[in-house]
């Protein structure tokens, strides 16, 4: 009986057991089928392995600078890739310990933390998530669709999956790490590890200590909540957890773990990496423009444009990051602490300051057509307003964020006020370069960019005054009898004008007046009268011919009074011509680009300079050392017994009528830079000659730049050296005391 019944209970069983095995063979047949189609991609997409392979990420364009600095970026997200070699093993130990603890062990799915999450979910006792690394990456290189229902965000999970076991058998794991930190989202504009070393403790990847890498990688869980920046307390608490998670997987100790949790953390070195700010802030937004249209006409091999915030371009310049930075320095230090405040109380209590001379009626002209210009008037008038009522807007006092030299400061003022203290602002111009090569080594554009985006070296154009006079001087000496040495008269020189008016120059002091003086000693003292004497003689024509050869090509009117600067022209022409004298006589167009690479180190493209031969070298040289009167004993003195410099030098000031724009332009053996500094309207500036004269405005700027250039060993400047000789062996005598007669050879000079 008893055995009937067990073989009953066998037979009733088993259509039981058939239909389990049943049951589970279908299912994993559909799960193997599922992820079968997934992974050829007829469930929607799938990366191919070239895909796998170049994975296509939002990669920032980097500007670097000759001695590898990285000055800026272009970007929509701001990534830039490093290699496992150039991340810390603490960085490494705190990310696998956080998030993957079994990283190591595992070809892409864990299927011992899919267990364990689900087991969790069902027992309500969820702990921890199961996604590996490699499922984090996959997710992060091919992004979910935004707002899926349940199934889509299931078939997306599988597809994870998927993507994650091939990405672990085309990559190494110190590969599928360091890509993973190269496209995780850390905040504040930083995308991947670079970007965020950078941007939280201004350091690189490898330099990141252990409390730093642990603040990093627990930021990845949820960025804003755990910013140190927003969140401080939920960002050291998150932190020790790293740490702690260190301990346990015996990745840290925990004498070393209790310490580090005792650091609190350090934002001092916090700077959200735009490009408004930071160094060569102007030059990079040159650099920009100059990108784009280089990218425009040398496309890609598939004949697409390349994109400079997408593509991760480098792009490594001339600029030397340490010259840069002593350039800025050298802007600051002598506006922002000395000739701004000069300006301020100079104009303290005028009425209609900061504009001289000038009437009602131009200062309204002036008003209207900033107003016009400013964000503020164009959204009113998008918004309907009439002219009448944004008039009574802008006069109407509210608050508002202003710009000073020592940051924004909260205040109440009117729109139209705060245009006329904006005006009350000296901008500044500076530009290096070196003399040979034309390698462009520092580039300021202004004070400040965010503030005052009008570049002033490449971008504006201004009257050069008197810093356009060593042109005239260099012409009568190369194509006339003159030398350095030669007498001429100071005298009054008239010009009968085409329209009937006549001209006058008159000279700014009264050295000499009504005698003879030498050439060296007129461009010292830059005298109106002796280059106005010069211009007379050969006309305005063949000066424009040899300042074109010298790189001008702005407009440069056909009249006498470009003896004296009537013309205008930007920093950048001014540098690249006067260097000519410092080059024997060879003008070499200046350049700011070496090569540009791709994401992969790959050479598109390489830049040399352009150069010839604007004039001889005899021709040059002797200008040289006219302008190394003006240093030793002329306008430019003051480079000596004020500033101390001690190298040779050579250099020119300039100042325009009423004091608008100050100028110098001055050069060493090994280097060559222009400063102009003004307002951004012309009708702003200094009242007094004294204080509005280049040499109180531009040149010490050159100075304290130049000195600290020289002051930094490890940029191999020499005080010893001298400006070269010309090649041909040819008796130049420049001590004009030594002068007594004329000229009598055209191979020789003798200046006794």
């Amino acid at each position: 009986m008893g055995a009937k019944k067990s073989i009953k209970q066998k037979v009733s069983s088993y259509p039981l057991r058939k239909l389990f095995w049943t049951v589970f063979a279908v299912l994993w047949g559909g799960i193997i089928c599922i992820f079968f189609l997934i992974s050829v991609g007829w469930l929607g997409f799938m990366p191919s392995f070239e895909e796998l392979e170049n994975p296509k990420t939002n990669l920032a364009t980097e500007i670097i600078s000759e001695d590898g600095y990285v000055l800026g970026k272009y970007f929509i997200e701001n990534r830039s890739n490093v290699s496992y070699k150039q991340l810390p093993e603490c960085l490494v130990n705190a990310l696998v310990a956080t998030e993957d603890v079994r990283f190591y062990k595992h070809a892409g799915v864990d299927t011992k933390a899919l267990f364990r999450v689900t087991l969790g979910v069902l027992t309500g006792r969820h702990k921890g998530g199961g996604s590996t690394i490699s499922q984090q990456l996959a997710k992060n290189l091919f992004p979910r669709n935004e707002n899926p229902n349940f199934f889509e965000l299931v078939f997306t999970k599988f597809k994870e999956w998927v993507v994650a076991v091939k990405l672990e058998r085309n990559y190494a794991k110190t590969e599928i790490i360091a890509m993973y930190l190269n496209t995780v989202d850390f905040g504040n504009m930083s995308h991947g590890i670079k970007s965020a070393a950078k941007t939280y403790f201004d350091k690189t990847p490898h330099d990141l200590n252990i409390q730093e890498s642990a603040l990093l990688v627990g930021m990845l869980k949820a960025p804003t909540r755990y910013s140190p920046r927003r969140n401080p307390e939920n960002a050291l608490n998150r932190r020790n957890t790293v740490v702690n998670q260190m301990v346990k997987y015996d990745f840290l100790d925990k004498d070393q773990a209790d310490s580090i949790k005792q650091i609190p953390i350090d934002m001092s070195k916090f700077k959200v990496q735009d490009h408004k700010i930071g160094l060569a802030t102007y030059f990079r937004e040159f650099l920009r423009k100059e990108i784009t249209q280089w990218a425009k006409e040398n496309p890609k091999p598939d004949g697409s444009t390349w994109n400079i915030y997408k593509d991760g371009l480098k792009i490594y310049t001339t600029i030397n990051y340490k010259m840069q930075t002593y350039a800025e320095e050298a802007v600051d230090e002598w506006i922002k602490k000395n000739l701004q405040p000069q300006f301020f109380k100079h104009w303290a209590g005028h009425k209609n300051a900061p504009f001289y001379n000038i009437s009602e009626e131009e200062t309204e002209k002036i008003m209207l057509h900033a107003m016009k210009n400013s964000s503020r008037y164009k959204e009113l008038k998008a918004e309907g307003y009439s002219e009448k009522e944004i008039r009574k807007i802008f006069e109407t006092p509210t608050r508002m964020w202003l710009f000073t030299h020592n940051g924004e400061v909260d205040t109440i003022l009117s729109p139209w006020d705060s245009i006329r203290y904006m005006k009350s602002f000296l901008t500044c111009g500076l530009m290096a370069m070196d003399p040979s090569s034309g390698y462009v080594k520092a580039y300021v554009g202004g004070i400040d960019y965010t503030h005052f985006q009008y570049d002033h070296v490449t971008q504006s154009k201004r009257q050069v005054g008197s810093t356009f006079k060593p042109f005239v001087y260099t012409f009568a000496m190369q194509e006339g009898e003159y030398s350095p040495c030669y007498k001429v008269p100071n005298l009054p020189v008239r010009f009968d004008l085409p329209s009937g008016d006549v001209w006058i120059p008159k000279n700014s002091s009264k050295y000499k007046e009504g005698q003879m003086v030498t050439l060296r000693e007129a461009l010292a003292n830059s005298l109106n009268y002796v280059s106005a004497y010069l211009m007379k003689r050969y006309g305005p024509s063949a000066i424009i011919q040899l300042v074109r050869k010298l790189g001008m090509t702005s407009e440069i009117p056909e009249v006498p009074a470009i003896a004296l600067g009537a013309c205008e022209l930007t920093l950048y022409e001014m540098v690249g011509a006067v260097n000519a004298f410092n080059n024997k006589g060879v003008y070499v167009k200046p350049i700011f680009i070496t090569k540009i690479c791709n994401n992969k180190g790959s050479v598109l493209a390489r830049f040399s300079s352009e150069q010839n031969e604007a004039m001889d070298e005899v021709s040059a040289y002797k200008t040289v050392r006219l302008m190394q009167g003006v240093v030793d004993h002329g306008t430019a003195i003051r480079l000596i017994y004020r500033y101390k410099l001690d190298m040779q030098m050579a250099g020119k000031t300039g100042t325009t009528d009423n004091n608008s724009d100050g100028w110098f332009m001055g050069y060493t053996p090994q280097l060559t830079a222009g400063v102009w500094v003004g307002c951004e309207d012309r009708a702003a500036h200094f009242r007094s000659m004294s204080l509005g004269q280049g040499a109180n405005t531009a040149l010490p700027i050159w100075a304290i730049f130049v000195k600290k250039c020289y002051e930094d060993k490890s940029l191999a400047f020499s005080k010893n050296m001298e400006f070269q000789k010309p090649a041909e062996n040819v008796d130049i005598e420049f001590d004009c005391s030594k002068y007594v007669g004329e000229k009598t050879s055209r191979s020789k000079y003798d200046f006794d």
